[in-house]
């Protein structure tokens, strides 16, 4: 799931703490940094999953590669959304402002969806940085009533999941705030140039 990197539209608490052009810059790097990484990997097939709507058509995203309306609603129902509208399959979600992504944990992640109904990557602050659900034999809702943005949404969301199997992935940082910035500069030390996201 992406936000477009555009100034005012992508990362606005981060903003908040280290001004517009540098929290575009981050999205706008994040966002390459990932696809690069994990995008042309053939054991799964990536979609961005683009916010908002219209952004979908931006030459912003790189080539290539499938995207997808987010639709409206909180976080949970667009996830839920997503997860709903991919192919059939395990599917995985994932953000793009976690700098520790890397394809050995995607696919750790999907091989453990195999024995599980659905799999977790925690993030350090509370929340998660990836979910993933088998889909069969049913399609699941963890995403109602959790209090997103907030160090409950991982339990919240574990919750909504009483009765069904689980499992976890490694624990990442994901970048919100100035200190979640500075502690991951030197992953962004290298710019990446625009011919790289499209």
């Amino acid at each position: 799931m992406a936000k477009a990197p555009v100034a005012g539209g992508a990362k606005t608490r981060l903003a908040r703490e280290i001004g517009v052009a540098a929290a575009t810059r981050f999205a706008r790097q994040a966002t390459a940094a990932l696809l690069q990484r994990v995008a042309r990997d053939q054991r799964w097939q990536t979609v961005v999953a683009v916010s908002p709507d219209a952004a979908v058509t931006s030459r912003c995203w790189p080539r290539g590669i499938a995207r997808v309306a987010q639709g409206g609603g909180d976080l949970g129902a667009r996830m839920h959304r997503l997860i709903r509208r991919m192919p059939p399959g395990p599917v995985a979600i994932v953000g793009t402002d976690v700098p520790g992504i890397t394809p050995a944990l995607i696919a750790e992640a999907f091989r453990r969806i195999g024995g599980h109904d659905a799999v977790f990557g925690p993030a350090i602050d509370g929340g998660y940085w990836l979910v993933g659900m088998r889909r069969r034999p049913r399609l699941l809702r963890p995403f109602d009533d959790v209090r997103w943005s907030s160090e409950h949404a991982l339990a919240d969301t574990l919750a909504n999941l009483k009765g069904r199997s689980f499992a976890f992935t490694a624990t990442l940082g994901d970048v919100d705030t100035g200190s979640d910035f500075a502690a991951h500069a030197a992953v962004f030390a290298r710019r990446v140039p625009k011919s790289e996201i499209g």
